[in-house]
């Protein structure tokens, strides 16, 4: 941890709560200073390992801190591990199947054996009433009040945790549903109340059903974990403001993220993407393929000329969430995952994680199956003399023991060759993402550098790259702090969408600018709720736009330039043959609008990072690489020289960077840690 004694009165703190660590980072933006702490997550209180991280900082009270933004996983592991509210759902009168239908599509072509995801809600408690909302907002039947009273006598006899209201073409008109949830709430006081024309007003009713379930399957749980953050806070004299990460890339208040939980499932692995754009404004890279592996999982990201990758075209656990998100791929591999013999003898790592407890077999904390973590430990790469984050030693007879249980069940191998083993398999895990990220989208990597971080990414970033071919690894300062620094400069961001259908030759530039107007109104008053004050915004636009005829919308950014429907018309065709390689020549229509709006937020500056200074090689030790040992000079990051050639190991608090054989490092700009192969 960097400690500095001199101590301002504008402090900011950034917070990335993972499955197994806390990382935390202090800002003080009178002196330019920063400090970072890493403590052991609380799963079960999340809370709790927020506020020891915050306490953790050298020479400051709580009550000193002027505002907490933090990025966490409540939603996201409710999901997968299905530990959410017990959801009901009330929707249109024989639209009961919806969700158990789901789509036809198979998200695995080729696998014959994938089973489409269980539905979050039973089907018996799904509950209809007879109403009637046209495509075109008609009311077809309206609702009757005995029905309303008949379905509020069900619900209070239940007495569910969370409800969600889904109706058909309530994207459209959204009064027979925002009716219908009033009372509920009216009569259920305590329970969660959510309506999918306000959670995600756009049309396809699967996709928009599935999102408002995720959202109030998520909700009881955010509601108490924000709850109980504020009165905690609240006891401790804090008087700051409290934000969170939202998956947009963007934070928001507590008020909103309670309300709109399911906005928060990509909050943590947000963070890291902000701070990977603004890296590369100071860097010069426009280009970046993030990937932030940690104890649990890794999440890689493909920015194009540091422009934030937007989607609403994500899945969660399977399930489809269209709500605005970065597109960040994750997959369950780690630090703390574990590495099992699967059929045939084939080594297996992942997705089951050792987490925070027990953790890695040489944690010493009663893991006894091994992790990737025990397998660096066996090649040398970790040590057992150097303490990771927190102070914990790692014990390496307890990592190989592990490792050689694995080993027992493979002819012929030794331990140090089935450690290697683990190392690669993870390392094709996260290059399969990568790739599914990039050249399954019409990009070659090798048009990138890829951007390490987590306490585990510097370590195997090398392997990655050389097994991708991407040309250049980029290490941050503090990498394994990196996520929790990029919730400091994240954007106030609000976005919202409407639906909407034309054809641009069919529509006037004005009423399309008319209708955006309304929309952005609809934003900025929904901003000012958390950020009362805000006076300088910048707008996004994006459409949801087709050819006549297609089932399908690409999404597409608008520039501010663009002022007529042709103008409109042209955007769409370079982004659609960018993506497909080709055009058509069909009318085009619109589907869909969504406008973000953006209150730019001054966070530090990426050179922060530690200096740069002449110093002789820290220690060495035999260490192995393909096949060998290796006699390996270790670096203290804060000490390094202008360039090394490997193999080498930097140490620094939370994190490690593994310079392979062939490898060189250069020191950049801004502090980074930059490698590639020595020609």
């Amino acid at each position: 941890m960097r400690r500095d004694s001199v101590i301002g009165q504008d402090l900011s703190v950034g917070i990335d709560i993972g499955g197994t660590f806390t990382d935390a980072v202090l800002y003080d933006q009178q002196n330019k200073v920063l400090q970072w702490v890493k403590v052991p997550s609380t799963p079960t209180e999340p809370e709790q390992g927020l506020l020891t991280a915050v306490e953790s900082f050298t020479g400051i009270h709580l009550k000193q801190i002027t505002r907490i933004v933090h990025g966490i996983t409540i939603g996201t592991n409710a999901v997968i591990e299905r530990q959410g509210a017990e959801t009901w759902v009330v929707t249109t009168k024989g639209f009961k199947d919806t969700l158990e239908i789901a789509r036809t599509e198979r998200r695995e072509l080729y696998n014959i054996k994938t089973l489409k995801p269980a539905s979050l809600v039973l089907r018996r408690h799904i509950l209809e009433i007879d109403e009637r909302i046209s495509f075109e907002g008609a009311v077809v039947k309206a609702l009757d009040d005995h029905d309303v009273e008949s379905l509020l006598a069900s619900l209070v006899e239940a007495n569910p945790p969370a409800v969600a209201v889904c109706f058909l073409h309530s994207y459209v008109n959204d009064s027979h549903e925002r009716k219908v949830a009033d009372a509920i709430a009216g009569a259920l006081p305590e329970c969660f109340v959510c309506a999918s024309g306000q959670v995600l007003p756009v049309l396809r009713e699967y996709e928009r059903f599935s999102t408002t379930v995720l959202n109030a399957y998520i909700g009881p749980r955010m509601q108490r974990y924000l709850d109980s953050l504020m009165a905690q806070l609240d006891s401790r004299e804090f008087a700051g403001a409290i934000f969170l990460m939202t998956s947009n890339g963007g934070v928001v208040g507590p008020k909103r993220a309670a309300e709109f939980p399911v906005h928060t499932v990509l909050s943590g692995p947000a963070g890291g993407v902000a701070a990977a754009i603004e890296l590369g404004k100071e860097t010069g890279d426009s280009n970046l393929i993030t990937c932030d592996m940690g104890g649990t999982s890794t999440d890689v990201c493909l920015i194009e000329d540091l422009v934030r990758p937007l989607t609403s075209e994500q899945h969660i656990a399977g399930l489809p969430n269209r709500s605005p998100q970065l597109a960040i791929a994750t997959l369950g591999a780690g630090g703390g995952s574990i590495a099992w013999l699967g059929d045939g003898g084939i080594i297996e790592v992942g997705p089951r994680s050792a987490g925070a407890l027990p953790g890695p077999a040489a944690y010493g904390r009663g893991g006894e199956e091994p992790t990737v973590t025990d397998a660096n430990l066996c090649l040398g790469r970790l040590s057992s003399d150097t303490p990771l984050a927190g102070g914990l030693l790692l014990n390496e007879g307890l990592a190989r023991a592990a490792i050689g249980r694995l080993a027992s069940g493979i002819n012929q191998l030794d331990t140090e060759a089935v450690a290697d083993g683990v190392i690669k398999i993870a390392v094709a895990r996260m290059v399969s993402a990568i790739k599914e990220i990039s050249i399954s989208n019409g990009y070659d990597p090798r048009d990138f550098s890829l951007v390490a971080y987590g306490g585990a990414g510097p370590m195997h970033a090398a392997f990655i790259a050389d097994e991708i071919e991407i040309p250049s690894v980029i290490v941050p300062f503090s990498p394994g702090h990196f996520s929790a620094f990029g919730c400091l400069g994240s954007d106030l961001r609000q976005t919202f969408a409407q639906s909407c259908r034309f054809r641009l030759v069919d529509e006037n530039w004005n009423d399309i600018e008319a209708k955006l107007h309304e929309v952005e109104s609809l934003a900025m008053t929904s901003i000012k709720v958390d950020f009362p004050d805000i006076d300088s915004v910048e707008v996004e636009r994006e459409f949801g736009m087709r050819y006549v005829g297609q089932s399908w919308e690409l999404s597409v950014r608008v520039p501010k330039t663009v002022s007529s429907t042709q103008e409109l018309g042209e955007v769409f065709e370079s982004a659609y043959r960018r993506r497909y390689e080709h055009v058509h020549e069909l009318p085009i229509e619109c589907v869909g609008m969504r406008v973000t709006v953006i209150g730019p937020v001054a966070g530090p500056v990426c050179s922060l990072g530690a200096e740069v200074a002449m110093a002789p090689v820290k220690r060495t030790r035999q260490v192995y690489f393909d096949g060998a040992y290796y006699e390996t000079d270790i670096y203290d990051r804060n000490a390094l020289p202008g360039s090394l050639i490997g193999p080498a190991l930097i140490e620094e608090d939370g994190a490690l960077t593994v310079l392979p054989p062939g490898w060189r490092l250069v020191v950049g700009q801004a502090r980074e840690l930059r490698l590639h192969h020595n020609a």
